[in-house]
């Protein structure tokens, strides 16, 4: 009796030890055609295992790939796809560039910063007014998500004076925020929505 351990190391483990050994006799045929028909019947028998995955993109795709793989890309067949390079395998993507700029205050975000100043470049008038409102309690809904306690407006005013460089200047008699009591109960009533449905699930 031979056990796995003393086989040869899987490529793909996730199809088994029967689907290595079948790629492996499709790989010593001869004949170029029969060849080819067997290496179908493989992709179908792949295919049959994992049926969840057939709505993925390039299901098919994969499956050829993998089969390239399995068989360490000596498989000489017409591939009806164009599979992964063999050196290509391994290699790894590009490093993604992060952005450093400095967020100012974390609790109110990069992209609210970034509203605020594009809010200076409005022209006066009832446009800019509504935009600098919906700012500010935005400003104070994200200050209490972090927070939870109440915040005088007059500290988010003092925020956005900074965060537009004295651009947005507001008057606390004048500008009336959403009060903080209503902020923290409509969270909390969308906190227990979302813990409701959990729980249904």
């Amino acid at each position: 009796m031979k056990y796995n351990t003393e086989e040869k190391r899987l490529a793909l483990p996730e199809y088994g030890r029967n689907i290595q050994n079948m790629v492996d006799y499709c790989v010593s045929i001869q004949d170029r055609e029969e060849r080819k028909r067997c290496a179908n019947t493989i992709i179908n028998i792949m295919g049959n295992m994992f049926p969840h995955l057939r709505d993925v993109n390039d299901f098919k795709h994969i499956l050829w790939d993998h089969l390239a793989i399995m068989a360490d890309f000596k498989l000489d067949i017409d591939y009806p796809y164009e599979i992964v390079k063999k050196e290509n395998l391994y290699s790894r993507p590009p490093r993604i560039p992060y952005g450093n700029s400095r967020i100012r205050y974390r609790h109110y975000g990069k992209t609210l910063e970034l509203m605020i100043r594009k809010a200076t470049e409005f022209e006066n008038g009832v446009e800019r007014d509504q935009l600098i409102k919906l700012l500010a309690n935005q400003m104070k809904k994200s200050f209490l998500t972090w927070n939870k306690e109440s915040v005088d407006d007059r500290k988010i005013f003092k925020d956005l004076d900074e965060l537009s460089s004295g651009e947005i200047v507001l008057d606390e008699e004048v500008h009336k925020l959403t009060e903080s009591r209503d902020i923290l109960a409509r969270n909390s009533n969308n906190n227990s929505k979302k813990n409701y449905t959990r729980k249904s699930r």
